[in-house]
């Protein structure tokens, strides 16, 4: 191949080029060394130090005209540079923009074709190049390599019209050519570099798996913006599959797993979210960031307050267990549930017993409560009443300072106010542990003890503002009297048990009145007035319920913590509808009362 020079230029002796090639290997070898220090001060001045001495090498080859035997070093060492220096950024900048410009005019020096195209800027110095590459068969490795990072550039600055063009013409495509992006990268195929090439930080095709996955989660996003569901979870997914660990891969996985809950498909949420706690679970040795282009870099940095911040490894289990244990899967969340009191107890995780200041979730009681509340759903009583105990160790303490209100536990307040709460919670649930294991004295005690609590706790005032995200959107005085409702039904389905139906017809009455739209309440209290045979009571009762049900139903406007709602379930009677049926076609009419 005959190589075209611009007058008065000379290639350097072979001396100078071998020179040159070994201090780039050396520069890269000491990178790769810095990536792999433990020591996060070592890791950062090698680092650095490398960086530096690629600028100087780049100074250096760049201060000689351009020759076509040197173009190859060059710019690999411009690849080498960009790539380091985005890296130590954690972003691009226009100096990367530069950097990439430079080389391009260089290439073009020495085919005697730099001039008037300097004023279509990078995309007309693409076009160019591209257009000349028969010419240039040695260079196409490495302007291949250049062109992924012009590439991520552009994808990281949302230019995606330039970069569409440039896909398509380092494909060699015609006019009419896909302008789909992912089609697009899985098309392009970087030609594989020689032997002896130079060393690089990151080669072409490892650089093009980084752009697809990043372009897969950026189309999603946008699928998902513009309401295509389908579409949006096939390129989340598609992110999601090049999943190695580490949490740059959350995000995709996250918003598959949302978008499966959207569409109804738990088991698919769930195994979203099982990778994502996967993800999350990688040593902190392989945490150590690497010097290259990462997913990371190309994706906007979310916000630790947005949707799409995928947390720490205990509140994405937290969310796995939570899930699991609301679509009924009592086994696998009380799993989850154990692995997560494991992890936020052994000291890689935070401990303190308030929650944390973003993202909004749990407090770590309300973890216990939820915890042992799957236990017993699971049917493991004696590992409930263990997780119980371990909760009530922890906040005992603060029970002789009562009365507390209700309130927002994320203040940050010194003292807590939500324990008085979740201690009588946790009676409760250590109530229901003893249901299960038959032990009908222990279990009347703790709902006891839980409503002695309940009874001293004052709700929030409403005037006081909302209700604590801690408590997922749920009112002070909803959760109290919801509650309170579960500890009298469950202590009156006790008596009812050991045949002492006049204490149940006291339980299930406070129940109805402190918590009136509680319907299993009213329930449980017509079918104690029918069997002690207080038959007007019943009717007046079976009438309202019999009104009710013709009513239009509202939406709640709260929502309860889960370990409410998971034991409210377990008091709600199951044959309610039979009931009312019954006492339809057994009381006389209305005018022959």
């Amino acid at each position: 191949m005959t190589h075209q020079t611009p007058v008065g230029t000379s290639v350097p002796p072979d001396n100078c080029l071998d020179l040159w090639r070994e201090k780039n290997d050396q520069l890269v070898r000491q990178a790769k060394v810095a990536q792999d220090s433990r020591l996060p001060l070592r890791r950062q001045q090698l680092a650095q130090d490398a960086l530096e001495g690629l600028r100087g090498l780049l100074h250096c080859l760049q201060g000689l005209p351009a020759a076509v035997p040197v173009l190859p070093l060059e710019l690999t060492v411009i690849c080498n540079f960009i790539t380091l220096r985005a890296s130590l950024a954690q972003g691009f900048t226009e100096d990367q923009a530069q950097d990439i410009q430079r080389g391009l005019e260089r290439v073009l020096e020495t085919q005697e074709q730099l001039g008037p195209r300097l004023d279509h800027g990078l995309t007309g110095l693409w076009n160019s190049i591209l257009h000349a590459s028969s010419t240039l068969l040695e260079l196409l490795p490495v302007l291949h390599h250049l062109a992924g990072l012009q590439v991520a550039l552009w994808l990281s600055t949302d230019c995606l019209g330039d970069l569409t063009l440039l896909l398509q013409n380092l494909n060699g495509s015609q006019s009419g050519a896909s302008e789909d992006l992912l089609i697009l990268l899985k098309t392009w195929s970087p030609p594989a570099k020689e032997s002896d090439a130079p060393l690089t930080l990151q080669d072409a095709r490892g650089l093009r798996d980084v752009l697809l996955t990043a372009a897969a989660f950026r189309q999603g996003l946008q699928e998902l913006i513009t309401g295509s569901l389908p579409r949006a979870l096939s390129s989340l997914h598609e992110a999601a599959s090049a999943l190695k660990g580490g949490s740059n891969w959350g995000p995709p996985l996250l918003e598959a797993s949302r978008l499966y809950r959207q569409l109804g498909n738990t088991v698919a949420e769930l195994e979203s979210l099982e990778l994502l706690v996967e993800a999350l679970s990688v040593t902190p040795s392989s945490e150590v960031p690497h010097l290259l282009i990462e997913v990371e870099l190309l994706l906007p940095r979310p916000d630790p307050a947005s949707p799409l911040h995928c947390g720490t490894q205990s509140q994405v289990k937290h969310l796995l267990a939570s899930r699991c244990l609301q679509k009924g899967r009592a086994e696998d969340a009380a799993e989850h549930y154990l692995d997560l009191l494991a992890l936020l107890l052994d000291g890689s995780e935070p401990k303190k017993f308030s929650p944390p200041p973003c993202p909004p979730g749990p407090c770590m009681p309300e973890v216990f409560l939820e915890a042992a509340a799957a236990l017993i759903q699971a049917g493991r009583a004696q590992d409930a009443l263990t997780v119980c105990e371990e909760l009530l160790s922890r906040t005992s303490s603060l029970l002789p300072k009562m009365p507390l209100l209700w309130e927002d536990a994320r203040e940050g307040t010194k003292e807590s106010p939500h324990c008085p709460p979740w201690v009588s919670a946790t009676y409760l649930l250590q109530g229901q542990a003893w249901v299960q294991l038959g032990a009908q004295k222990e279990a009347i005690s703790e709902f006891s003890r839980c409503l002695e609590l309940l009874f001293q706790a004052t709700p929030k005032d409403k005037e006081q503002g909302p209700a604590s995200n801690c408590e997922q959107g749920c009112s002070s005085n909803v959760a109290l009297q919801q509650l309170r409702a579960a500890a009298l039904i469950s202590r009156g389905l006790e008596w009812v048990a050991s045949g002492q139906d006049a204490k149940a017809l006291q339980d299930f009455l406070l129940s109805v009145q402190v918590c009136p739209g509680n319907r299993d309440a009213s329930f449980h209290l017509l079918q104690t007035l029918r069997r002690l045979n207080r038959r007007d009571e019943a009717t007046a009762l079976w009438r309202r319920l019999e009104a009710q049900t013709k009513l239009p139903q509202e939406n709640a406007t709260w929502s309860l913590p889960l370990y409410i709602e998971t034991c409210l379930s377990w008091i709600h009677p199951p044959d309610s509808e039979t009931l009312l049926g019954e006492f339809r076609t057994s009381l006389p009419e209305p005018c022959d009362l």
